[in-house]
């Protein structure tokens, strides 16, 4: 039996978890076409495929579903010629009958037998069973060991740290140190001491510090270029001049004026011959220029070269080796940087000024300082790191002899987990061997009740049953026929032609009904008939007229009576409807036979919401129509439906009302949302309790609650407007949902 089910985040249901809890034996689900029914009753049939929904189960038996909805229809009589053969027990087997309900009384007392023993191991909600004594153990053992763990973590760093941050991991290797370490025990003092020298910041591999190349810096200082002055030809007219005043490179700067000028000389404003142009352009001939090329080409180079060897210096103070003397290596670094900017002024002035000579500063001796320091601290890594080499022993044996400390820490709390452990396990191993016994038992009983199943199940009995309730209640047009293969039925004409096509909707809807009524006392194979099941009934009077109607609702009432039988195979009924005169005649009187429960569910515009009622609310559907108009979230299709309803049901039984005086007391574009809600009502083809679709269009749904209003003002029945519309103070005695929300929260 389903005690609970649980639906979110699937079809309409997208608000928050709708809950069906409490469940009974018998229960009815009422609910709009579009408000999430269905999907319900596929919930139901197999809970698997909903992954966002839930259905508990009692005691955690899980039943077989049998579900009439649209899938059972198209399954069953669209997806084949036939309809499958529903295997029944003859009535005239006796004592086959017999051997079969007691043996089903031993399977169930197998079930039961499972029950508890499974109950033994671990509950349902899993509070309680050998299991979670088991699991509670572990966990205290758990706490204590990682307890000790944390009591000697700053002490002892490193032995316990390692890969043991979890203390179930923890606890795991607790338990395996007990089984096999055999070190020696140490006290704390000495393990701690011994710890600090071992496990401390010294002993871990250090990175060698890689040597800084001085010496693409160092070739500048003997380039040839910086010693040399560099002037003009010396052969030329011009030259001695030159040479007297020393102003080669003034010269040299002023030539660009010069050109520039066209010939005129940019001091004396004198305009100069061709020769004298000649002999300033011999006098800076091709070794004047490559020389001149030679010192730009240096400064540029040594730029790049001094920049690349300050930033590998920068790298290693940036992220000082703990070896290194890093004080002398910054003095270093802001010696070597004071030189390079000296070097660098006097190479510009040299590309300036290129008969000027210069000396670079050197930077070997920063060269030899630098490889010093930096030789220094290797040495020391390297010792440092054949220490670290040999440290994997000393710490393999420390680890064991702290693990064998909390061993004896931990001693009395191992020796009493032991014990209990020991005797559970004992415990648990024992049920589990009572369960595998009663399993088998139970899959021998199963076998044994379906082989007496297919010695006295027949399809025949079903064909003959429907036929006879088809023709006590007017379907002469056709009946079922067993199939030449026995095992399938067709459905024939009295003529034994095929009727199968030619059914009409009612029709269809009947022969599938009452092929389900039979098909629950039975099976589609010949073993399994007498499996205890769930009954889910979906809207089973779609296209049926009131008598057939009244014939549905007589035989699953005779359902609802064989749910109160021990040996009887149907353990629960859920009945879901839209259709309030079904629901009214379906679950009249239902009280008297067993203890349902009624529920309502609605669409809102948050999704499908549903509630659950002391009694059924379905007492006064006229009431629950104006409930519907006074809703402000009534979607425009739906509230013009629901007007629809009101006036069909309020006003043929008042009788008497001249329509076309209403209709002239309107305004013109009152005149057409009038002839939208009173020519369906005048229709007069459909009942109030049928489920109406009719065209929606653009107009709002406040000129269809204004002419509403004034259908009743304009007739002389405004007070009943006022009444049901709540303007008066009057209320009505309504079943209220059984949480402690109104009936008003549930939307349609």
């Amino acid at each position: 039996m389903i005690e609970t089910i649980r639906i979110s985040n699937v079809a309409t249901f997208k608000g928050d978890e709708q809950v069906f809890d409490g469940l009974s034996k018998v229960n009815f689900i009422y609910g709009a076409n579009g408000s999430g029914k269905t999907i319900i009753s596929r919930i139901i049939a197999d809970a698997d495929n909903y992954p966002s929904c839930t259905v508990n189960w009692k005691e955690g038996f899980k039943l077989k579903t049998v579900v009439y909805n649209r899938d059972f229809i198209d399954r069953n009589f669209y997806s084949s010629t036939e309809l499958k053969g529903v295997f029944t027990i003859g009535e005239d087997n006796v004592k086959t009958i017999a051997k079969i309900e007691t043996a089903t009384k031993e399977l169930e007392g197998l079930n039961t037998k499972l029950n508890n023993l499974t109950l033994q191991l671990q509950s349902h909600d899993g509070k309680s069973g050998k299991i979670i004594e088991l699991n509670n153990l572990e966990e205290e053992l758990q706490r204590t060991c990682w307890k000790q763990k944390k009591k000697h973590d700053v002490n002892l760093q490193g032995v316990l740290v390692e890969d043991l941050e979890i203390a179930e991991k923890f606890k795991t290797k607790i338990l395996t140190e007990l089984s096999s370490n055999t070190s020696d025990f140490l006290p704390l003092e000495e393990l701690e001491k011994r710890a600090e020298i071992v496990f401390g910041k010294t002993p871990t591999f250090e990175p060698s510090i890689s040597l800084v190349d001085f010496v693409p810096l160092q070739k500048y200082e003997s380039d040839i270029v910086l010693k040399k002055c560099v002037i003009g030809k010396s052969d030329v007219d011009i030259a001695g001049m030159i040479r007297k005043l020393g102003n080669s490179d003034w010269v040299r700067a002023g030539r660009s004026y010069y050109k520039e000028n066209n010939g005129t000389c940019p001091f004396c404003q004198q305009r100069t011959d061709e020769a004298f142009t000649k002999s300033i352009n011999e006098y800076f001939d091709e070794a004047f220029e490559i020389d001149s090329k030679s010192i730009e080409n240096v400064l540029t180079d040594y730029k790049v070269d001094a920049e690349c060897l300050y930033q590998q210096i920068l790298e290693i103070v940036a992220v000082p080796s703990r070896f290194l003397n890093i004080e002398k290596m910054n003095a270093e670094r802001r010696l070597l940087a004071s030189r390079i900017k000296i070097n660098l002024h006097r190479l510009e002035e040299k590309n300036k000024v290129s008969s000027n000579i210069i000396v670079l500063e050197s930077v070997s001796n920063v060269a030899k300082a630098v490889k010093a320091l930096i030789d220094e601290a290797n040495t020391k890594i390297a010792k440092h790191n054949k220490i670290v080499e040999n440290l994997p022993v000393e710490k393999k044996a420390l680890t064991s002899q702290v693990w064998k400390f909390l061993l004896e820490e931990l001693k009395d709390d191992l020796d009493r987990y032991h014990r209990k452990s020991n005797g559970l396990e004992r415990e648990i191993n024992s049920i589990k061997v009572s369960i595998k016994t009663a399993e088998e038992e139970r899959a021998k009983k199963t076998n044994f009740i379906e082989d007496l199943e297919k010695q006295t199940t027949s399809v025949q009995p079903t064909c003959d049953g429907i036929n006879e309730l088809l023709k006590k209640f007017g379907f002469y047009s056709f009946s079922l026929k067993v199939a030449e293969n026995r095992f399938s039925y067709k459905l024939v004409r009295p003529d034994g032609t095929s009727a199968k096509e030619t059914l009409s909707d009612g029709e269809k809807s009947f022969i599938m009904f009452l092929y389900f009524y039979y098909f629950l006392k039975g099976s589609n194979l010949n073993k399994g008939t007498t499996v205890n099941r769930i009954v889910v009934i979906d809207d089973p009077v779609s296209s049926l007229d009131s008598d057939v109607l009244f014939v549905v609702s007589s035989l699953i009432k005779n359902l609802f009576d064989e749910t109160k039988a021990d040996n009887i195979h149907i353990k629960q009924i859920f009945v879901l409807t839209h259709n309030v005169y079904f629901h009214k005649e379906v679950a009249y009187k239902i009280e008297k036979i067993t203890s349902p429960s009624f529920w309502i569910v609605k669409k809102s515009s948050s999704g499908s919401l549903i509630n659950r009622y002391k009694k059924n609310p379905i007492s006064s559907f006229y009431e629950l129509l104006w409930e519907e108009v006074r809703n402000p979230d009534l979607s425009n299709q739906t509230l013009k439906n629901t007007l629809r309803r009101i006036l069909e049901y309020y006003f043929r039984i008042l009788g008497g009302i001249d329509f076309d005086a209403v209709y002239e007391k309107l305004a013109d574009n009152e005149k057409v949302v009038y002839k939208t809600l009173i020519a369906w009502v005048q229709n007069g083809s459909r009942s109030i309790f049928d489920d109406v679709y009719v065209s929606s269009n653009d107009q709002s749904p406040e000129i269809y609650l204004k002419v509403f209003e004034k259908i009743f003002k304009k007739s002389g029945h405004y007070a009943h407007y006022k009444m049901m519309m709540r303007d008066d103070g009057f209320v009505l005695d309504m079943p209220m949902p059984d949480k402690d929300s109104d009936t008003e929260t549930i939307a349609s």
